[in-house]
């Protein structure tokens, strides 16, 4: 739950008819004021920037809803050596493919 400082800084920035991001910035300043004082388990400044933005949508603040990620995370399509046999009907890589060197030919 936002703090009633921070609704009232947001109410005022409404009032004052300034931009939603500004509006939502007071939340976001909470946010990260939090992760200095220790308060909040935030590991990065991104995520309190997000955990912000997520407290000022649910206070009403008319943000438009998070964007969907264009392009998903890439991973390899190789899982590690250790959790080739966990994988249904696989078999473990070679050592050299497991060390990521090229094959013999």
């Amino acid at each position: 739950m936002p703090e009633k400082q921070t609704l009232e800084r947001a109410k005022k920035d409404k009032r004052e008819g300034k931009a939603p991001s500004t509006q939502a910035g007071e939340f976001v300043r909470e946010e990260i004021e939090h992760v200095r004082e220790g308060k909040h388990g935030a590991r990065s400044a991104k995520q309190a920037i997000a955990i912000g933005l997520s407290k000022a949508r649910r206070a009403g603040i008319d943000l438009p809803p998070p964007e969907k990620e264009k392009h998903p995370p890439k991973r390899g399509n190789r899982l590690p050596a250790i959790f080739a046999k966990a994988r249904v009907g696989a078999r473990a890589p070679s050592r050299q493919s497991a060390r990521g060197l090229p094959p013999k030919h």
